[in-house]
C-alpha cells in the first residue's frame, strides 16, 4: 500500500492509503486523486513509520475505512483481479472468520515492509552474488509489483536488467539479500532494461523467452 506523508497538515504523521480509494494517477502533475476525506485521513489508525506494517495493523486499517480484505480471496485484490470496493461490504461473520484466520499466521509471515526497506539489497543468484536492489516497477492497473530492477554495475557497469517477484525464492532481512532462482550467467546476459523507455510487451516477451518463463499474461 502506498503511504502519504501529511506534511504541514498533520506534521509528522504518515497514513496508509490503499490503491482501493486510489483514483488514475495523473503522471503529468504527479498527482493521485484519493477518494478520502480528510477527516476519514486524519483519524485513520496510526502507523508507526519505523516499523514492520502487521497483518493486526492492517486488518484494523480496512476495517475503519470499510475496505474489503485483499488477503481473503484467490485474486490479487481478494475475490478481484483488480481492486475495487463492492457496493456491500463482507457480512460481519464472514469478517469474523477470515480474523479468526488470521489468527493462526505467524507474525513474520503477516508483516509488509516499504519498497524502500529492500532498495539497495544484494541480488543472490544460484550459483553467486550479483547487483542489487535498484527500484520496483507497478502496474498501476492492477496495482501490483511486476518487476525487481537489478543493477549489475558492480559486475557490468551500467547494466540494468528486470526480475519477475515470481523469480524470487528467499528474502533474508538480517543479510539485506534478495535470492533469485536465476543463474548468475543468465543475469548477465538477460535482456538489458532502458530506465528511459517504458516497459511494453515486446520486451516482457523478449525477456520471458530469454529466461524460459510461463508469461503471467497467458
Amino acid at each position: 500500500m502506498p503511504m502519504a506523508d501529511t506534511g504541514k497538515w498533520l506534521p509528522g504523521r504518515k497514513v496508509l492509503i490503499s490503491p482501493l480509494s486510489l483514483g488514475d494517477p495523473d503522471w503529468a502533475k504527479r498527482q493521485f486523486p484519493v477518494k478520502l476525506t480528510k477527516e476519514q485521513i486524519k483519524n485513520a489508525p496510526h502507523l508507526d513509520k519505523d516499523a514492520p506494517v502487521s497483518r493486526m495493523h492492517e486488518q484494523k486499517h480496512f476495517d475503519y475505512f470499510r475496505w474489503p480484505y485483499y488477503w481473503a480471496g484467490g485474486g490479487i485484490w481478494g475475490p478481484m483481479p483488480y481492486p475495487y470496493v463492492p457496493a456491500h461490504p463482507l457480512p460481519e461473520d464472514e469478517l469474523q472468520k477470515i480474523r479468526q484466520e488470521q489468527e493462526n499466521i505467524h507474525p513474520e509471515e503477516s508483516h509488509l515492509r516499504s519498497i524502500k526497506e529492500v532498495n539497495g539489497y544484494h541480488i543472490q543468484a544460484e550459483d553467486g552474488e550479483i547487483g542489487h536492489v535498484e527500484d520496483f516497477i507497478i502496474e498501476d492497473d492492477v496495482w501490483t509489483i511486476r518487476y525487481m530492477i537489478v543493477d549489475t554495475r558492480n559486475w557490468l557497469p551500467g547494466r540494468k536488467v528486470l526480475v519477475s517477484p515470481g523469480w524470487i525464492n528467499s528474502i533474508s532481512w538480517a543479510e539485506n539479500q534478495v535470492g533469485v532462482n536465476l543463474t548468475v550467467e543468465a543475469i548477465k546476459n538477460g535482456p538489458e532494461f532502458d530506465p528511459s523507455a517504458p516497459v511494453n510487451r515486446e520486451y516482457e516477451v523478449r525477456m520471458y523467452d530469454f529466461y524460459g518463463r510461463p508469461k503471467y499474461w497467458e
